[in-house]
């Protein structure tokens, strides 16, 4: 069964202070067909951000940069390769990162 994806964006105060605002333009600007773009409450996270997860992967991305978007599309949510060097490492630790199921 097809699984819908989506990327969640924080906005909160927090976040929107490190540049969220511009990481969500950045996103919304590179779409991928069936990658819903979403604006997120906070994500309990706050000084690590902007954060991005990625659903149902299951994938938080800290600190993201709006040019470091078109990696994230491209390899995350295009290829199924999360980028390593970008996930949060309190969730993720330092551990290899598996490709991702296509949702086909």
């Amino acid at each position: 069964m097809h699984s819908p994806r989506s990327v969640l964006v924080c906005q909160s105060r927090s976040c929107r202070k490190l540049g969220a605002a511009k990481v969500l333009a950045a996103f919304q600007s590179h779409p991928v067909p069936d990658v819903a773009v979403v604006s997120s409450a906070c994500l309990g996270q706050c000084g690590n951000g902007p954060m991005v997860i990625v659903e149902p992967d299951q994938m938080w991305y800290s600190g993201v940069h709006p040019d470091e978007v078109p990696a994230v599309v491209e390899r995350h949510l295009v290829e199924g390769r999360p980028v390593a060097s970008m996930l949060y490492p309190k969730i993720h630790g330092h551990r290899r990162v598996p490709k991702v199921p296509s949702s086909e």
